[in-house]
């Protein structure tokens, strides 16, 4: 039988939709290639790529000729250009794609798209901390799932859900989702997915402060990564564990397992994960308190963030560089950091980081003496924190706003507050917040001449400190009970403590505390009339504060003068012991730091000089005693840096072993004060000092008389010095 040959329409027919078919087959390869390339952080190219894909499935013949297919191909292209909007804190146009691809699941009646399009709304709600719209997309999401009997995604949506609990703070909860998308994992042989819910519970414990269980469920994270070829859970796993011996205050193993990360990040092109990394890289650096370098690695965090185009990893960066420069006291540059993150948080929507831009900027505030523009600001971050249910935020703003109301000498409100403060501590087991909450309880109670309650929140702070590793929370809570001793006429107990907490804070490089530590030193020795001494370390003090506010000179008149005015009673009390050891142009010279400020606010023309910008001198004697003193309280700090046994199980052996502590580092210290060696050094300082006549300070006298000179002035002012039993005219 002879076939008939097809007609040429058939053939032209055929011929369409073979090329129809080409074009979606085209269509599906770009679309699994922008995947690929997102995978490895390329996010321009790959949005290039989807967007080719997009067109082809959009191209009128491909969507008359294959009307289903087309649509959901869209669907998943706009899905995954949400996903790269959200790697890069674009949010607001991730939902508008997700929202898209929403509509055509449901639709074409695909319950597959519907439930990934749902998970990925989730996934927006759940970064700009609207979590209980998260918990309603993800709850909907995991009905269809389950409906399809879609077991990997249901484990994936439990590990949403866990995501939300643990950023509410119900690490409980969250816990029992991770725990039930871990039995999913396993049931389905899915390694990968089984690594990331133990990094997920890791997680939960690490926030907790449960450190030991978190170091344990990461190493399982890193050891599946590493039997399966994870490499991108194998950096999510190092940059955890690296988070942990932060924490610990382990920086050498933090500092050895993030360069890890960073270099196998580097090496496998994820770019994503380099920057998270940086970003807890240079928290190490922090942690260290190499302060520059921890600039530096900022710095690159946020060249990496804008060349990525990831705007919320920007925000985390200039929050960085905030910190970075508020603990080196550079309280001008930290401002103009933080308050560059918060603009780009709120641009962006992202509560949770401009919750914490808001508490650092409230620290910067606070650290100036600008009470109430710290309390406004602690107070947006408190109602922030409330109103996205982040209980430990709300935690660290209650806290803030007590230490605020604590300086303010309201101390029943601070002690309101520290109140609310523990207790949430405690709540979601956060002992770092604990500890600070002791330290603020006790120095309220310090306050109200309530000694004992003082002295048992500050060594219960103490405890905390040193089982957490906090070298800072442990330097305040051991300068504070100094300062109970002091109230209670123990000076030299005083001085064993301030030393400890003062060698601490120069082992942290803060400025701030280093300088009140000093000054708190400086008074106790004069309590116990030994005035050259007391002198020597308000000498230093006032070093470091002036070294603060040479770097204040950026801010306003108005700043400036605010911090001048939270220091200035340590120059007075300086310039009144060396006005009664007859050190006069010593005394003129501190008050001259004072009137530079204080001139410049009368005349608006007043700068400092290089002397003014100098600082005080030590003497060679002076510089030679409180060298000898600060190394003491360097192998002290050393000492009491050694942890002890769990002080819950073994509480009186422990308290026994710190009075023993206590009363030889009084006696080495009192022995030192009267060694013969120092009472030699000061009596060549009480020598040379009581000889500042016309002859020995002749230069000195010819230098003021060629300033004045150059002055061309034929006025002089009068500076006063008031003081409690004389009035003192310089």
């Amino acid at each position: 039988m002879k076939t008939q040959a097809p007609a040429p329409l058939a053939i032209a027919l055929l011929t369409l939709e073979n090329n129809v078919a080409a074009q979606l087959a085209e269509a599906d390869a770009l679309l699994e290639q922008g995947v690929a390339q997102t995978q490895t952080s390329d996010f321009t190219t790959a949005y290039n790529t989807l967007q080719q894909a997009l067109m082809l499935y959009q191209s009128p013949k491909v969507r008359a000729t294959f009307p289903e297919k087309s649509h959901l191909g869209e669907g998943n292209v706009l899905r995954r250009m949400g996903n790269i909007h959200l790697s890069q804190g674009d949010y607001q146009q991730a939902i508008a794609l997700y929202n898209q691809s929403l509509a055509i699941a449901r639709e074409l009646g695909n319950a597959d798209a519907e439930a990934r399009a749902l998970n990925n709304l989730g996934n927006a709600a759940l970064n700009l901390a609207e979590y209980q719209e998260a918990i309603a997309f993800y709850e909907q999401s995991l009905a269809l799932v389950r409906e399809l009997e879609d077991r990997a995604g249901e484990g994936d949506t439990l590990g949403n859900l866990g995501n939300v609990y643990r950023n509410l703070g119900e690490y409980d909860r969250a816990i029992a989702f991770y725990q039930s998308s871990l039995a999913i994992t396993r049931e389905l042989t899915d390694r990968i997915g089984e690594g990331r819910a133990l990094g997920n519970i890791g997680t939960v414990y690490y926030w907790q402060g449960q450190y030991p269980a978190a170091i344990d469920y990461f190493e399982q994270h890193q050891t599946i990564a590493l039997e399966v070829g994870d490499r991108v859970g194998e950096v999510a796993a190092l940059s955890n564990l690296g988070s942990v011996y932060l924490s610990l205050a382990d920086y050498d193993q933090a500092q050895g397992t993030l360069n890890q990360a960073l270099s196998l990040s580097r090496e496998v092109g994820l770019r994503a994960e380099e920057s998270n990394t940086l970003g807890n890289l240079g928290s190490t650096y922090m942690g260290l308190g190499d302060y520059q370098q921890a600039l530096e690695i900022y710095e690159q965090h946020l060249t990496l963030t804008r060349s990525l185009g990831n705007r919320a990893g920007e925000v985390r960066a200039l929050m960085g560089l905030g910190l970075a420069d508020n603990a080196m006291s550079r309280y001008s540059q930290a401002i103009a950091y933080l308050e560059s993150s918060l603009q780009l948080a709120r641009e962006l929507g992202l509560q949770v980081e401009e919750g914490f831009v808001l508490g650092n900027l409230g620290n910067a505030h606070n650290y100036l003496g600008q009470y109430q523009e710290a309390i406004v600001t602690y107070q947006q971050y408190l109602d922030l924190t409330r109103a996205t249910g982040d209980r430990a935020g709300e935690s660290v703003a209650l806290g803030s706003l007590a230490n605020v109301f604590l300086k303010l000498e309201q101390y029943q409100e601070a002690i309101a507050f520290y109140e609310q403060n523990v207790d949430i501590a405690r709540e979601i087991g956060d002992r770092s917040q604990e500890g600070n909450a002791l330290v603020g309880l006790g120095a309220a109670y310090a306050a109200l001449d309530r000694s004992v309650q003082a002295i048992e929140f500050h060594e219960q702070a103490v405890a905390i400190a040193r089982e957490t590793q906090s070298r800072s929370q442990e330097g305040i809570a051991l300068g504070n009970l100094g300062s109970v001793q002091a109230q209670q006429g123990q000076p030299w107990q005083a001085v064993a403590y301030y030393q400890q907490a003062l060698a601490i804070a120069q082992e942290l490089e803060d400025r701030t505390a280093e300088g009140e530590w000093l000054s708190h030193i400086g008074h106790a020795l004069m309590v116990e009339d030994h005035p050259q001494l007391a002198i020597i370390f308000y000498k230093k003090s006032v070093n470091v504060r002036e070294s603060i506010r040479a770097d204040l000179k950026t801010l306003s008149l108005e700043q400036q003068q605010s911090f001048l005015t939270t220091i200035a009673e340590d120059y007075r009390i300086l310039a009144d012991l060396l006005l009664q050891q007859d050190r006069v142009l010593e005394a003129q010279r501190v008050l001259d730091l004072l009137k530079v400020q204080e001139l410049d606010d009368y005349l608006q023309t007043v700068r400092g000089s290089d002397q003014t910008q100098s600082g005080i001198d030590l003497l060679a004697t002076e510089d030679k005693i409180v060298n000898q003193a600060i190394l003491i309280g360097h192998q002290i700090a050393k000492l009491r840096a050694i942890p002890f046994a769990d002080l819950t199980e073994a509480q009186i052996q422990t308290l026994a072993q710190l009075e023993t502590e206590q009363r030889t580092i009084i006696q080495d210290f009192q022995g030192f004060i009267n060694s013969a060696e120092i009472q030699s050094l000061v009596h060549q300082l009480s020598y040379a000092s009581s000889n500042q006549d016309l002859l020995t300070e002749l230069d000195r006298f010819i230098n003021l008389q060629n300033d004045l000179r150059k002055l061309e002035q034929n006025a002089v002012l009068i500076y006063p010095l008031m003081l409690d039993d004389r009035l003192e005219l310089v």
